[in-house]
């Protein structure tokens, strides 16, 4: 059985991590959605418990995927789980150097374990969490950005429903 997870913060989740997901699932028999617990240079808007709930909700109709949190090293969870593959999304050139770094400090900590990048789909190259907070916060449309759970999540946060 062949294994993968996808990590991140999600905070949110957009439509560019579920077309991610949904293209993993396509190659994999089972993929964790692994939702970062914590990180030192990341202040979420959204609580794990949260960010949870919307990955859990949004992933709900994709076959063989489960979300669940994590905290440590993303190494010793694709361990625990018995996955032999991470997946990562670059939405450009910009993405790959971070990415291509953490891929090989990852190899250095566990050598069975592979990373496969998945290049976004050019209709969600544009697509950060970040830059989704930011126009929800202003007020702005992210509907056709986020799953639609998110999208109500980002409204009761910035204007209280």
């Amino acid at each position: 059985m062949k294994i993968a997870v996808y990590a991140g913060s999600f905070d949110p989740i957009t439509n560019g991590h579920i077309d991610i997901i949904e293209r993993a699932a396509k190659v994999f028999d089972r993929v964790y959605v692994a939702v970062a617990a914590a990180n030192d240079e990341k202040h979420p808007l959204f609580s794990l418990e949260e960010r949870l709930e919307m990955v859990r909700e949004s992933v709900r109709g994709i076959p063989r995927v489960e979300a669940e949190q994590f905290s440590g090293l993303l190494v010793d969870y694709v361990r625990k789980r018995g996955a032999s593959v991470v997946v990562r999304g670059l939405r450009a050139v910009s993405d790959f150097e971070y990415e291509f770094q953490m891929a090989q400090m990852n190899k250095e900590l566990y050598p069975e374990m592979e990373t496969l990048f998945m290049m976004t789909r050019t209709t969600h190259a544009y697509l950060s969490s970040r830059i989704i907070k930011e126009i929800a916060s202003y007020g702005g449309d992210v509907s056709q950005m986020v799953p639609a759970c998110v999208n109500q999540r980002l409204k009761e946060k910035f204007r209280g429903g």
